[in-house]
Order: C-alpha cells, then structure tokens, then sequence
C-alpha cells in the first residue's frame, strides 16, 4: 500500500468514487464526495501554513464534519491533534499550550467553547464559502513517511498529559496488517464508536477506508446497551465492532439480562484496551458468539494501536480457570519480554513487554528525557528501538503472551490508560487535601474503578461533591474517581510510602453526601431509583442525590439510561444523565425529559 494515510483513502477515491464511505444518521458520503470535501479543506489549511510535521487542533463532535476534518488536515500533509468535546476546558487549554498548533478546525456551535487560543480558527460551517472557493484537487505537499500523521495525548506520570507523535510510516503499517487480519473489504460496514482523543477511533476510520467499506458514525442518542442498540446494529447491518474491553463485558451481562442473542450479521468483534475476562468469553460463546470472529487486542498509543492479538478457537468450550492471552505480534511488529537489566527472561519467565517494529511512535512531544526513557535500543538489533511498555507479561506454550500486570501505577480504566500520579497531582492543588493516593480497586469482577483516598489539610473538610466538582474542571470524565475517602492519615509502610495494600474498601457513598435525603415520590421516580439502586449497587437513593456523587461512571450511566428507555417507553437520550444527574432533575416533574 502507500506511504501515507492520505494516499490510502486517494486510492479508494479513485478506484471506487461512487461506494458509500461515510454514513452519518441520514447522510452518506461517497469516497469521491468525501475526497473532494477533504482536498478542499486541505487546500484550505494549505494556505494557512499547514504542512509536514504541523499539527492542527480538530476540535470537533462525531460527524461527517469530523472525518473531513481529519482527512482534509492529513491531505494538507498536517498532523492530527483531537480534541474531544467533553474534556473540561483546562484539559483542552494544556494540551494546546503543549503542542501549540498554528490552526484548530473546529464548528461554529462548538467555538464558542474553546478555551483562550491565539491561533488561527476554520469553523467549517461558518468558513463553508471560503473553503468551497478552493478545486478539489490535492495541494502541493511533500509527505513522508517518517512525518507526524497523529499526536494523541495520554495520561502523564508527571501530572500532565504528554503527547505521543505517530508518524505515517507506523499507522500505514497498522492499516496494512489489521486490513488483512479483520478481512476488511467493500462490504463491511464499522462502526465508528471511540472517542476521537483515544488512538483507536483511528483503526476504525483508515482500515476500513483502505479496504473500500463503510464507517458508520455512531449516533450519540442511541443508548450503547439495551435492545434499541441491538435494533440499531440490525438496522445499519454492522458487520465489525472495535469496542473497549469493559464495554464489551457490560454487553456480555446486558445480553444475558435481556435474553438477546449476537446479531447475527455480526461477523467480527474485537475487545482491548484492559485485560478481558474468561467468564465473559464462555457467557459470549453461548449467547450466539461461536458463530463470530472475537479478537483480544492489545497495544499502546506508541506502538500505533495495535501491537499484538489473539483469537481462541470457536469449536470448543472456553476453559473455567483461564482469560484470554494478548496473543503473538501483528505483522510488522516485533516483541521482547526482558527484565529489569534489560536481559532476556528465561522460557515461561515474568518480564517487562518490550515493543519493536515499524509501528513505533516518534517519541513524546517536547519530552526529550521521558522519550529516552522509555524508548531504548534493541539489545538484538543494534540500531533498532524498544519501547518500554511496563506491562509483565509471560509467554505461554504456545507462543501467546499472557498479561500478568503492571511495573508502575499506571493503569487501564474502561479501556483508558490512566497514571495514577496525575490524578494524584490534580488532587493535591486542592487546597483542602494534604495527602491524597488514588488506587484502581476491583471489588467485583469486570467492575474496575478509581478511588481516592484523602488526609485533609488542618481544619479543612472538603467534601466527595467539592473534590468531584475541583477535579471534574481539571481531567477528563474518565479520569475522576468514583469515590472520595476521608482518612485521618493514609497508612505507611517501614519506608514511609503509602500502603495502598492497607488502604480500606470505600463505605457507603451515602454517608458523605451533602443534600438532605428525599426518598422517591411518584412513580417515575420510584422506578429510577429501583434502577440507580440495581446498577449502582446502593441501598438508599434520594431524589436529589448526585448519580456520581454516588460513584457512578460513564458506563454505568449508559446502563441507567438504556433500563429507563426500556422501562418507561421515554425518549431520553444519551446525554441525559450528564446534564440531570439526579433523579429529580432526570424525571422532568414527572416523566423524563
């Protein structure tokens, strides 16, 4: 294939113009219409000064409008910058302070939220004229592939995000193998599912456009669990999902509850993102599975999504008393697993993941030191880099590598790779916390969450509302913890660090809320609650209290709404949750809104 992702969707282009690319609600764009919107806007940005190595901000919800964004930004020969919409203005003005693109695309209705920006703003509604003005012709570039084609932002150990810059040679290299392991081709139709800031939204787009099928953008009023999202599936005939790991457990369990069975035009899904449960997988083979492809993938934003995966075999039961392996290296990706020294393990040894090949990323944006760090030679091929994931892992019998851990604190959460210190950082400029240590607890099994434990300063109290609402202006949804736990003093070690092994199971959320108790009045609110109280696991719900407050999550807020939509026959949509989060607010008065 070609050497850069903007020449691999040229070449369907001009192969199969007519073949339906993007499929938006009721809009549909051809490969030729999608080209010609992407040309034009690359012409566009052309003009600003975007080339090689530029990254530009897209700042843009999930639309038609953000596959030409991000199209058109590639074809200019820039790099892309995602910015997802619901990260709180602080996190969007740190990650444009660190990369400092010269130019953001954008739309008029979301510009208005941008935090202060001193570079040059495309709104593509409300510069329409002036982008249509420009031929729809590629613009003069040179693009190579060792040129910046992504910057994707992940958590930072130092308390800030840092910026991972994947170059053309690497994702084009990601293309041409998951292109051939999906099977990919004109018929398939993918759903785009992922946020725009996490890497993999990326296999789902460019995959699928090298291989002439459809992406299919998800709309966001369809709940993502329930039987309406099985009747959307049906409906847009879906033939591949790419879904995080937790999610794919929650569809597990809300199959099983519904007694719904695997669509059966369904042909490929593939889990990642944490590590996947083998009671899930036996639940999933006998709910119509076996007669669907099921990948287990694993890979970091370095080493351009992907680096290995695994597929158990369809034919026979799934063992009681094992999870799925991560599987062998894709191609054109080599792994090693080597201890502390930077040695070999010895055959079934526990080591540090260790990842080569053409799919590694540049390095971390202006982070010489950490770049270093944790990218570092290849002790077999002089010349060749290692990325250093953290990750212990052993190698089976058979040649797959079994997930064992982590080295350091960082960990995965819903699919999303948090540092544990970042949070913990964000948390100590609260001026009220004195020492604070946020651990991942999995109380329940597939039921992972953050949950922070905080030594108040002298004579200060804060609160599980104020510290949720300090933290919520500062990282993003998925990095606030569930639950908020008061210490008097966090336990120590001999050494004098944290033992979070002594850290104790958080208590009822209940106990430190701050509104006064009103149970549920009407019947409305009566079945919200018996719903908050299954999904949530808490005894006692007032119609005023906080779904997050009392340590709900996003996916646990998906659950909520696909139940009322199911129970009360009421149009409310995905958002709702979000923006009424008590059951008071959510029920209108009387009915939801």
């Amino acid at each position: 294939m070609s050497g850069t992702l903007a020449e691999l969707v040229e070449a369907q282009a001009l192969a199969s113009p007519d073949a339906v690319a993007v499929i938006d609600r009721d809009e549909q764009l051809s490969y030729g219409e999608l080209q010609a919107r992407a040309w034009r806007l690359a012409r566009h940005l052309h003009g600003l000064g975007v080339g090689p190595d530029v990254p530009v901000a897209i700042y843009l919800e999930r639309s038609s409008a953000l596959t030409v964004g991000l199209l058109g930004t590639l074809q200019a020969g820039g790099a892309c910058l995602p910015l997802d919409p619901s990260y709180p203005p602080r996190r969007l003005a740190m990650m444009l302070a660190d990369a400092a693109p010269p130019v953001l695309v954008t739309s008029g209705e979301l510009a208005g939220r941008l935090p202060a920006y001193d570079g040059r703003v495309v709104s593509l509604d409300a510069d329409a004229a002036d982008i249509a003005r420009h031929p729809p012709t590629p613009p003069a570039r040179e693009i190579g592939p060792e040129q910046l084609a992504y910057l994707i932002y992940t958590s930072g150990s130092t308390g800030e995000p840092k910026g991972v810059m994947l170059t053309h040679r690497g994702l084009v290299s990601h293309n041409v193998a998951v292109s051939r392991l999906y099977g990919l081709g004109p018929g398939d139709r993918v759903v785009q599912f992922c946020s725009i800031g996490f890497d993999v939204s990326v296999e789902e787009l460019f995959p699928t456009w090298a291989s002439g099928g459809t992406v299919v953008l998800r709309p966001d009023d369809v709940p993502i669990l329930g039987r309406e999202w099985l009747r959307w599936l049906r409906r847009a005939g879906i033939t591949l999902l790419n879904l995080p790991t937790a999610y794919w457990h929650e569809w597990v369990r809300d199959l099983k509850a519904l007694g719904e069975r695997v669509p059966d035009h369904l042909r490929l899904v593939v889990a990642g993102g944490e590590k996947a449960l083998g009671s899930a997988y036996r639940a999933w083979l006998e709910l119509g599975g076996d007669r669907v492809r099921w990948l287990n993938a694993y890979g970091p934003a370095e080493a351009s999504v992907m680096a290995t995966v695994y597929e158990p075999p369809r034919d026979r039961p799934w063992p009681v008393d094992r999870d799925p392996p991560i599987g062998r290296p894709i191609a054109g990706t080599t792994v090693r697993i080597l201890d502390e020294r930077g040695q070999p393990v010895p055959a079934g040894g526990v080591g540090d993941l260790h990842i080569g090949g053409v799919g590694l990323a540049r390095g971390y944006l202006g982070r010489p030191e950490l770049t270093a760090e944790r990218f570092v030679s290849d002790p077999d091929r002089p010349g060749e880099r290692l990325y250093r994931t953290g990750d212990l892992v052993r190698m089976l019998d058979d040649g797959n590598l079994e997930f064992i851990g982590r080295a350091d604190e960082q960990v995965k959460i819903r699919g999303f790779r948090i540092e544990l210190q970042e949070v913990e950082s964000a948390l100590a400029r609260h001026p009220g916390v004195a020492e604070s240590a946020v651990v991942a607890r999995e109380d329940e099994p597939g039921d992972r969450r953050l949950v922070a434990y905080v030594g108040a300063a002298s004579g200060a109290v804060p609160t599980q509302v104020e510290l949720r609402r300090f933290l919520s202006e500062r990282l993003p949804p998925y990095m606030v913890p569930s639950c908020f736990v008061r210490l008097d003093a966090l336990p120590l070690t001999p050494n004098g660090k944290v033992n979070r092994d002594a850290l104790p199971p958080p208590g009822d959320p209940r106990r430190e809320l701050a509104t006064d108790w009103v149970a549920p009045r009407t019947d409305v609110e009566l079945t919200l609650a018996s719903i908050w109280r299954r999904v949530l696991g808490v005894d006692a719900i007032g119609v005023d209290d906080d779904f997050f407050e009392l340590g709900g999550h996003s996916l646990q807020a998906i659950q909520v709404i696909a139940e009322v939509r199911q129970a009360l026959g009421a149009g409310v949509g995905v958002r709702a949750l979000f923006e009424a989060p008590t059951i008071a607010r959510l029920s209108g008065g009387g009915r939801p809104q």
